[in-house]
């Protein structure tokens, strides 16, 4: 297929993605903020956010040094210059999808537009402002939609496959980056990690990661037990039934990166596959015991590297 029509479908994709990811951190983060912490504490929260996202000087510029949750939402849902915010994760993923209306059923084009309608129309009306996580659970929500009328009505050839390959490359990205955020935050400082964690255990913090990923009924079905860091590492890292772990994503990106491989992809499936072996034979206490954050480091290294083999393969090379 064209590299232009593969671009544009890969990108809607992840952009789709993105925004759906925003908004799962953001809830979790202004669901926490209602729960009696200190004001260092809720602090801690906002600035995590942004660091995530790699955002803070973006977020310094126009705001200042003072990090308020009023600021920080208005950044990351509705400010049209943020590349990362909902608006413009939306905005993007609907133009995209307009790029390439012909290779979509028209299903999932109504689907693609008509959140992109809504969204302004609920931005106009306040509708986030009178309840934040009302309007996170719609962004979820539209995503999920668009993602059940792909799978439900696309044609699996090449144009599903790219579809797919961003989607899973977005989300593996997305955990990492907060299992990194989330965990370094509070353990960098120790000497082993799996200690520390048992140690500084926070049951509010931790049920708060999992929710983040819709990833709380998992951990109870399959551990069947109290809720440990370690556990939820291993469950968001190395379970490979887990559909948000990392282990998962990179399942995805590598089956639908073999079904479209040409004659000068053989060293991008490789490398892919590679870091899949890497993590399904690894194990948690090994990861911890080298340091979880290094080991997180090194993965969105190669998650990016990976993005970039890709497009040098498939897709335009543009910057987005």
């Amino acid at each position: 297929m064209l590299s232009r029509t593969a671009d544009h479908l890969f990108w809607m994709s992840r952009y789709t993605e993105r925004a759906e990811n925003t908004a799962r951190i953001l809830d979790v983060n202004y669901q926490t903020s209602l729960l009696p912490q200190s004001s260092v504490e809720a602090q801690a929260g906002w600035e995590g956010l942004l660091v995530i996202s790699e955002l803070m000087p973006s977020y310094k510029e126009k705001y200042g040094a003072e990090i308020t949750p009023r600021n920080v939402l208005d950044f990351m849902v509705r400010d049209e210059a943020n590349p990362s915010s909902i608006y413009s994760c939306l905005r993007a993923a609907r133009e995209n999808a307009r790029a390439v209306r012909g290779s979509l059923t028209t299903e999932f084009w109504e689907t693609q537009n008509q959140t992109w309608l809504e969204l302004g129309r609920m931005l106009k009306g306040k509708e986030f402002e009178r309840d934040p996580s009302q309007f996170f659970e719609w962004v979820k929500f539209r995503s999920h939609l668009s993602r059940g009328v792909a799978i439900g009505t696309m044609l699996r050839d090449e144009a599903y496959n790219f579809y797919r390959m961003g989607t899973f490359l977005e989300r593996a990205d997305n955990t990492a980056r907060l299992l990194d955020v989330k965990y370094h935050a509070a353990y960098s400082d120790h000497a082993s990690d799996a200690a520390a964690m048992e140690e500084d255990f926070d049951f509010y913090q931790w049920s708060a990661i999992l929710r983040s990923v819709s990833g709380f009924e998992v951990y109870r079905k399959v551990y069947r037990d109290v809720i440990t860091p370690v556990k939820v590492a291993e469950l968001l890292i190395l379970r490979a039934d887990m559909p948000r772990s990392l282990h998962n994503c990179i399942n995805e990106v590598v089956n639908n990166l073999t079904v479209v491989a040409n004659a000068q992809s053989g060293e991008t499936t490789r490398f892919a596959g590679k870091l899949r072996a890497d993590l399904q034979y690894s194990r948690i206490d090994e990861i911890l015991g080298s340091g979880l954050h290094a080991f997180l480091t090194q993965f969105l290294d190669r998650v990016n590297d990976l993005g970039g083999r890709i497009s040098q393969d498939f897709l335009v090379p543009v910057a987005h």
